[in-house]
């Protein structure tokens, strides 16, 4: 299937959602900082980057606008999880560049069709 690259800085939501990913037959990598993530997306090319938007040190928002500056990482579907569930904030992280955003707690089918709609957009 595809190579998801999953920036999470929860040990619990990286294992629960990679456990998802994993059990629908793709292969998932997990970064648990902003900075972990863009070296990962650089070094691995992978062919969705899931992005959780708080964590310490670079947030989601900021890794999210770096990557699509970058040309090596630029083309890579973005889809930006969170637990910030204002308007405002979804607003934001597609204008950084996110191709989706889904507010936490996300349901597995939610997960996987968002997966599948940004796999199918590159």
């Amino acid at each position: 299937m595809a190579d998801i690259l999953l920036i999470e800085d929860s040990p619990t939501d990286a294992h629960a959602y990679g456990a998802v990913l994993r059990s629908n037959g793709h292969d998932v990598r997990t970064a648990s900082s902003g900075e972990e993530g863009m070296e990962m997306a650089q070094t691995h090319a992978p062919d969705v980057i899931i992005m959780d938007i708080v964590m310490p040190g670079v947030n989601g928002f900021q890794a999210t606008r770096e990557l699509r500056r970058r040309s090596d990482t630029s083309s890579i579907p973005i889809i930006m999880m969170s637990t910030k569930d204002q308007e405002t904030d979804r607003i934001w992280g597609l204008r950084q560049g996110a191709f989706d955003y889904l507010v936490k707690p996300v349901k597995k089918r939610a997960l996987l069709q968002c997966v599948d709609s940004a796999l199918a957009s590159a």
